[in-house]
């Protein structure tokens, strides 16, 4: 067992580390609201469970699984649930949002977390437990599912 204040001081460590990947992944796949709920009861299993949480391979995509199934109950009673936002962000081509609906939440987390989060293929691959070809499968098809729903063509 860890001592009281060594525990507090690794999960202060813990939390730096995998709290900014393991937020943007939720909210990526469940939206803004229920991404940031989603976090805190991911967080709060690892705290729960620290000495488990310390040895995780790969705790982003664990707590990302446990973030998931936390929600799980809740998503049954938000029957207006947009994991995207609607089309009143600035700077944010209008149709971007309604775009981004049409998308399967695999294209669409694959997306966000690649080319808005700036995630590297392969721990975006690790996180979603995919190998990095079915990653690539769903960057491919999302991203060609938004140039068609946005009108937008490839030059060349």
């Amino acid at each position: 067992m860890l001592k009281a204040e060594s525990a507090a001081d690794s999960f202060s460590c813990f939390v730096r580390e995998v709290e900014p990947p393991l937020r943007h992944a939720l909210a990526a796949s469940l939206g803004q609201e229920l991404g940031r709920e989603a976090t805190a009861d991911a967080l709060a299993w690892a705290w729960e469970h620290l000495e488990k949480a310390l040895g995780l391979e790969h705790p982003v995509g664990y707590l990302f699984r446990v973030g998931r199934s936390s929600v799980r109950v809740r998503r049954r009673f938000r029957p207006l649930f947009e994991p995207v936002p609607n089309g009143d962000l600035p700077h944010v081509e209008p149709g971007l949002p309604a775009a981004m609906r049409a998308l399967s939440e695999q294209q669409r987390v694959a997306v966000v977390l690649v080319h808005a989060y700036g995630w590297d293929r392969k721990d975006a691959a690790d996180l979603l437990g995919t190998s990095l070809s079915t990653l690539d499968t769903h960057l491919n098809r999302g991203l060609r599912k938004l140039r068609t729903v946005l009108g937008v063509e490839l030059d060349g």
